[in-house]
């Protein structure tokens, strides 16, 4: 029986947040993955904390907000480095 939606190994591949060997978040920019807040990278940390745990369907969502989230902030950041 195959374990779906386990957080086995976190890693980044062109575009792709994998969670395990075949399962992974598609078109995350490396922006994103690579953005800090605070010392922390939001978007490893998040998948890196629940390691050997199933995510939710609820889980999921939130991941995919937290991506959204981090490249509005980026694009937001680019705006005001425009502006000074």
């Amino acid at each position: 029986m195959k374990a779906y939606n386990v957080v086995t190994e976190v890693r980044f591949e062109t575009e792709k947040v994998y969670i395990n060997k075949t399962q992974y978040f598609a078109n995350v920019p490396e922006l994103a993955w690579n953005f800090y807040i605070g010392g922390y990278q939001p978007a490893q940390k998040w998948l890196k904390d629940r390691k050997n745990r199933t995510l939710t369907y609820d889980d999921i969502s939130h991941y995919r907000k937290i991506i959204a989230i981090l490249i509005e902030t980026h694009k937001l950041m680019q705006k005001l480095d425009e502006k000074t």
